[in-house]
């Protein structure tokens, strides 16, 4: 959107999203320090509870869920999807009201207004980050004016669909290359020993159960080789408390070399500050990781719908860009992680090599190309 209002400046751009988000966004217009102002809009939407070769009982294993949640759940979807279709289909009614091109970054919410769009004949831009599209862009691609990858496809798909493009996966601008000595003062602005290897170990925003878990088994021997930062997730973060035992300060003095947040606002600089991260393998945050130009080690949980996670992971492993644990086996066998990221920051050389093929995965040009290509179907 911000790269939008630069080349149109007066454009009038409006920004759709479901009841749950609606309110992290409304202040949209301030924090991307644009004058226009931007409309945000409520979608009501559902989710399905739908993964790929799942046990009826592993819902619950995963998810911690209770059978009535499930059931409840996938019955309140569809009824999300439902007024989503309404929705969509009387804020589009009006011709006055009509977009000129509407922007879809695949999801549930994005499904009803794809659908509606399609009946209005208004044409619609889709980005598909990972290297399986999920299921609401499966459904909406074949009638897309463009159809922008996060991951290069083949050239033999290119040749074949003329509506396709690779663009890359946009990142915010304070994602970009940190040098060795860039890292060392972010690790001091962290409170940790700039001298010694940090790992950064997160699960995203909400955090990763397995992850936290395996952290909890090897973090006393990690320690003794590296600094460790954990982002635990607003979701899992009251579970890892006692872990604050080994976070110990004297007056401002970081003691430890360990340090443990909910979330952390500043993910660039703290993923920045990092030697080695320890990430899932989903499609943004690897991107996120590139442009920093990082040595990863990618956790790809394998029974996400379509194992995008697994197929984005074993595409970049197979390019020398990253270390790759299945979720699976470090949970077979949490040492097999703790060698692994030992094996990293001993390598200075492997993890340089790592980012530098990480690194050129990264487009910087991302959010403007897709921005040029909304513009000009609009």
């Amino acid at each position: 959107m911000r790269e939008i209002l630069e080349l149109k400046p007066r454009a009038n751009v409006e920004f759709w999203t479901d009841f749950k988000y609606y309110k992290n966004v409304t202040k949209l217009t301030t924090e991307l320090g644009v004058s226009t102002e931007i409309k945000v809009r409520r979608i009501p939407a559902g989710k399905f509870h739908r993964y790929s070769d799942w046990k009826f009982t592993d819902y619950f294993k995963y998810f911690d869920i209770t059978l009535k949640d499930l059931i409840l759940g996938n019955i309140l979807g569809f009824f999300g999807f439902i007024a989503g279709l309404f929705t969509s289909f009387f804020r589009m009614l009006l011709k006055k009201n009509r977009p000129n091109v509407i922007f879809l970054k695949g999801g549930f919410v994005g499904l009803p207004v794809g659908l509606v769009a399609k009946l209005f004949r208004i044409p619609y831009v889709i980005h598909e980050s990972d290297a399986v599209a999920g299921l609401a862009n499966r459904i909406l691609m074949k009638k897309a004016k463009k159809v922008a990858f996060g991951i290069p496809p083949s050239d033999e798909v290119l040749e074949k669909h003329k509506n396709y493009v690779w663009t890359g996966i946009p990142v915010g601008p304070e994602y970009k290359a940190v040098s060795p000595a860039k890292t060392m003062s972010l690790k001091k602005a962290f409170s940790f020993n700039d001298k010694k290897p940090l790992v950064v170990i997160t699960g995203g925003s909400q955090g990763s159960k397995n992850l936290n878990e395996v952290t909890r088994q090897i973090l006393p021997e990690l320690l003794k080789t590296a600094s460790v930062g954990l982002v635990a997730g607003r979701k899992h973060y009251e579970d890892m408390v006692d872990l604050k035992q080994y976070e110990n300060w004297d007056h401002a003095s970081l003691e430890s070399n360990f340090r443990m947040w909910e979330f952390n606002t500043a993910m660039n600089e703290l993923m920045g500050a990092a030697d080695v991260v320890v990430s899932r393998a989903g499609a943004t945050t690897i991107a996120e990781l590139a442009a920093l130009k990082k040595a990863v080690i990618l956790v790809p949980f394998e029974r996400l719908p379509g194992s995008h996670q697994v197929r984005n992971a074993e595409r970049l492993k197979a390019a020398g860009a990253v270390e790759v644990i299945y979720d699976s086996k470090m949970m077979e066998n949490p040492t097999d992680l703790l060698k692994l990221i030992q094996h990293l920051v001993k390598s200075p050389r492997l993890c340089a090599d790592m980012a530098d093929s990480l690194h050129k995965e990264a487009r910087a040009d991302a959010a403007h190309r897709l921005a040029e290509i909304i513009l000009e179907i609009a």
